[in-house]
C-alpha cells in the first residue's frame, strides 16, 4: 500500500467481550489492507494470533497505567492512536501530552464518557481528541461531542448451504441484565412457538444464569428453551437456526444481529439504540417496541408462521450486511477520518 498509515489500537482490558472483538476485527482487516496496525489490549489468547497472522502486533493492558506505559514506549512509532473506551482515552491523552500522533477516540455506548483516576474523562480528551467516531447513529446522538459515524463492519458468512433451517429461535448474547434475556424468554414462551415445535437456544454465559434458569423453570419452559452456556461454536449455530432474537434495548450497534444478518437468519430485535441503524429498511415485525413481551411475541409469531416472508427478510438482511456493514467498507472510513484528524494537526507528527 503506497500510503499505509502507522495505527495503535488501544482498549484497556483483559476480556474479549464485544469492544475487544471490535478492535480485533478492525485492525486485522486494517493490516490485511496494508497499514502497520499495533494493538494494545484484550485477552491475549483471543487477540494474539489472529493479529500475529495478520502481521500485527499485540501487547497487554488491563488498566490505565499500563496502557500508559505501552503507549509511551511507542507513540513515536505510529500515526494515529485510536482509543476505545474511556480508560482508552485518558491514558492516550495522558501519555501523548499535546504533540505526537493524531488521537482518534471511537464511542461504542450511547452513553456519556465516565471517569478515569478520579477524574471526568471528557475534561482530559476535549482539547487533545483530534477526531471522534461513534458506531451509530444512536451513539453519536448520545454523546454530546460532534463524531462521525462508522458503522462496525462483519465477516461476509460461509455461503448458504441450502439446507433447511431447523425451528430454532437463537439468543447469542452474555447473560447480563442490559441484555434482558428474561424479555427473550417470555416472549418467547408467550408466542406458543413451542406448541408448532420450536424451542428457543440461549448461547452464553454470565451472572444470571441461575436466575434464568429459575424462570425457565416457573414458565414450565424447560422442554422448549435451553441455556446452553458459553459456546465457541456460534457461526455453527448461526447456519441451522431459524430466527435470531436480540432483546437488548441498549446495544451500540448490535454485532450479534449483524453476524446473523450475514449468515442469512431473519433477525427480530428491540426496535432502539443501534438496533435502528441495523434494521433499517427491513420488514416491519424485524423490530419490536422495546421491552414489549406482547410485540416481540407477536413478531415470532408473524415470522415464524410465515415460511416466504422468513425466507425474504433473511435475505434481504443477509444484502444489508454485506453491502451497508463490510469490513472492507469500514476500513475505508475509518482511514478517511483517520486522514482528516492527521490534516488538522500538520500531518504525521510521530
Amino acid at each position: 500500500m503506497s500510503d499505509a498509515l502507522r495505527i495503535m489500537h488501544v482498549v484497556c482490558s483483559d476480556r474479549f467481550a464485544g469492544v475487544e472483538q471490535f478492535v480485533l476485527r478492525l485492525a486485522v482487516a486494517q493490516a490485511e489492507a496494508g497499514h502497520d496496525v499495533h494493538v494494545i489490549g484484550g485477552a491475549e489468547p483471543r487477540m494474539r494470533e489472529p493479529l500475529a497472522t495478520a502481521n500485527a502486533t499485540w501487547a497487554a493492558a488491563t488498566g490505565v497505567r499500563q496502557a500508559f506505559s505501552a503507549l509511551r514506549s511507542r507513540s513515536n512509532d505510529v500515526d494515529v492512536v485510536n482509543a476505545h473506551m474511556t480508560d482508552a482515552d485518558a491514558a492516550a491523552v495522558l501519555a501523548l501530552g499535546r504533540r505526537g500522533p493524531a488521537l482518534v477516540s471511537t464511542r461504542h455506548f450511547a452513553l456519556p464518557r465516565g471517569r478515569a483516576l478520579g477524574v471526568p474523562v471528557d475534561l482530559l480528551v476535549r482539547r487533545r481528541v483530534d477526531a471522534e467516531i461513534a458506531i451509530s447513529t444512536a451513539v453519536a446522538g448520545a454523546t454530546g461531542i460532534p463524531s462521525t459515524v462508522v458503522h462496525s463492519g462483519v465477516p461476509e458468512a460461509a455461503p448458504d448451504t441450502g439446507a433447511p433451517r431447523e425451528r430454532v429461535v437463537l439468543m447469542a448474547q452474555r447473560l447480563q441484565p442490559e441484555k434482558r434475556t428474561d424479555v427473550g424468554i417470555r416472549a418467547f414462551v408467550s408466542s406458543g412457538l413451542a406448541r408448532d415445535g420450536w424451542r428457543l437456544d440461549i448461547a452464553g454465559a454470565g451472572p444470571l444464569h441461575g436466575d434464568l434458569q429459575r424462570l425457565i423453570d416457573e414458565l414450565d419452559a424447560g422442554e422448549s428453551v435451553r441455556l446452553l452456556g458459553f459456546r465457541d461454536d456460534v457461526p455453527e449455530l448461526l447456519r441451522t437456526a431459524g430466527l435470531f432474537l436480540a432483546p437488548c434495548e441498549v446495544e451500540g450497534l448490535g454485532l450479534a444481529v449483524l453476524e446473523a444478518m450475514s449468515a442469512g437468519i431473519a433477525p427480530i430485535a428491540a426496535a432502539a439504540a443501534g438496533h435502528r441503524d441495523v434494521l433499517a429498511g427491513l420488514d416491519e415485525r424485524s423490530g419490536y417496541r422495546p421491552g414489549d413481551i406482547e410485540d416481540a411475541a407477536t413478531a415470532l409469531r408473524t415470522l415464524a408462521g410465515d415460511d416466504e416472508r422468513r425466507a425474504r427478510l433473511a435475505a434481504a438482511a443477509r444484502d444489508r450486511a454485506r453491502t451497508e456493514f463490510s469490513l472492507e467498507g469500514q476500513v475505508a472510513c475509518t482511514d478517511a477520518v483517520y486522514r482528516r484528524a492527521l490534516e488538522r494537526t500538520g500531518g504525521r507528527r510521530a
